[in-house]
This record gives structure tokens, sequence and C-alpha cells, in this order.
């Protein structure tokens, strides 16, 4: 991966955290440091703890123990404002009375403080092509109570990818995306680390789609399982190892089981039963 030599920091630390909810241990002995560029993709199973993660990393949820630093900052503190978007699982879900149109949605994470909702024109420009980028041209004028829930998820998307923040944040985000717009928004994604230094960390259940996207991957149950480079990410039986799960049958076994060779005659398949030979 390609990162500028000025964006080597560290953007996220986290150091021996754990996170209770509802009086219940999620996570814990999380230790995990995330530099500038990185596209960082995050897998597990349900309620293994990913969500819990990143709302922790947003400062939505304390620890119990260990902590969280943002630019050495702790989360929503005033130096950290603005600098994190953010993209939940439930983004498409906008109130249905809404009035506000795709592109204002998107041109909403252009604003800054500084701009007083007047875009320059190289923001309006950005505006037009993750308009296009994620698939909403036909609809750009249509109000977002309109549209199905997959384009409200690319809105919400494009919302993220406009604004300036150096760090998104992104919890099952292609949910009701097709494919062809999904491959665009991951394209769009790597090139964001690459040409501007942005720093995405995503939750995903797609498994053989953020291995061909992401940089680095990690498997989250309770605890880290594993943390590295994409093309290291272990094969089913290596991770069903890492999760301590073991095989309930033996292989050969119930080969042997399944298997009569009849010398006289053709190979017969009598499931679980033993040769009379």
């Amino acid at each position: 991966m390609d990162i500028d030599i000025n964006c080597q920091k560290e953007i996220v630390s986290i150091s021996n955290l754990s996170v209770y909810r509802s009086g219940s241990q999620i996570i814990h002995d999380i230790n995990v440091n995330i530099s500038c560029g990185e596209f960082v993709g995050i897998v597990g199973p349900n309620g293994g703890g990913k969500s819990t993660l990143l709302l922790t990393i947003l400062g939505i949820l304390k620890p119990k123990t260990g902590e969280v630093k943002i630019y050495e900052n702790l989360p929503l503190s005033k130096n950290v404002i603005g600098k994190v978007g953010w993209v939940p699982q439930t983004a498409s879900n906008l109130p249905k009375n809404i009035k506000i149109t795709v592109r204002e949605l998107i041109q909403l994470g252009s604003i800054s403080r500084k701009s007083y909702f007047q875009l320059t024109k190289k923001e309006r420009k950005k505006v037009e092509k993750i308009i296009q980028i994620v698939g909403l041209e036909d609809v750009s004028q249509a109000r977002i109570s309109n549209l199905s829930g997959g384009q409200r998820q690319r809105a919400a998307i494009g919302k993220a990818l406009a604004s300036e923040a150096d760090l998104i944040l992104m919890d099952e985000p292609m949910v009701g995306v097709d494919r062809e717009s999904r491959n665009s928004i991951m394209k769009l994604l790597d090139d964001l680390c690459h040409e501007e230094n942005k720093t995405i960390v995503m939750i995903s259940h797609d498994l053989a789609s953020i291995k061909q996207t992401v940089h680095r991957m990690i498997y989250l149950e309770e605890t880290i399982r594993f943390d590295g480079p994409t093309a290291e990410f272990p094969e089913l039986s290596s991770l069903a190892a890492l999760r301590g799960i073991e095989a309930t049958h033996n292989e050969l076994e119930e080969i042997g089981k399944d298997v009569v060779d009849i010398s006289t005659g053709p190979v017969i398949i009598v499931p679980g039963k033993e040769s009379e030979n």
C-alpha cells in the first residue's frame, strides 16, 4: 500500500480496552493501532463486538477498562470534532417525512463551519462526482423519503464521502446496495485512502468482498483473534481453529462408513452402512 510519507502518523490508538453493555462484557483486551491511510476491515460473527468497538471509538459507549484515543485525544473532544465521519448500519432508515433531496443530503457532507453553507466550485464538483459514483444521478433531485432502502444507504455513504473527515467509520455500509454500485463504492474508498490519505474502518459480513478491497483485516470475536494484512487472513479451517471450533466428524471415518467396495461389481454408496463382505 502506497501511503504519503506525511501520512504515517497514528490516527486511532486503542489499549487494553474492555466494554460492557447491559451488565455483560462484550469485548475485552482490545489493543489496536490504526495509521493514516489504512483501509481496515473488521469481520466476525454476530454478537462478536464489532459494532460495540466502533461505537466506543466514536465515544458513544464508554470503556470499562482501557482507553481509546483519536489523534491522541479522547473521542468527542473538541480536537476530534469534524475529523470523524460515521455511516451506521441503519443509515438508510431516515425519517419518511424528511424533505431533503439526495443532492442536498450529500452536500451537507461538504459544508463546514467556515463555508457558511456556500459550496466552492471544487466542492460542488466533488458532490457531483460522488453522486455519480454511488449511482444516484437519476434520482439526485428526488427526496430521500421517496427512495428505496438501498438508494438511501448509498446517499448516506455519499454524505460521509463528501465530508472532510480524515477518519471514516462504516458499519455494514453495503447493505441493500447492488453489486455494481458496491464495486464502485469500494473502489472509491480505496482511492480515498491512497490518494487523499483518508483512514477507513469498515465492518462487513461479506468476507469475500472485503478481502478483495481492504488493506488489513481484523477478526473480532469478543477479543481480537487475527489482525494483519489481508493476504495473510486465515482460510476457513485455520479460522475455525482460531475460534476454538473443533471438527465434529472425522472425515476419513465418515468416508469409510459411506463407501462399500465390492470387488466383483461397481462401487456402491450406502450412507452409514457397513460392508457385509
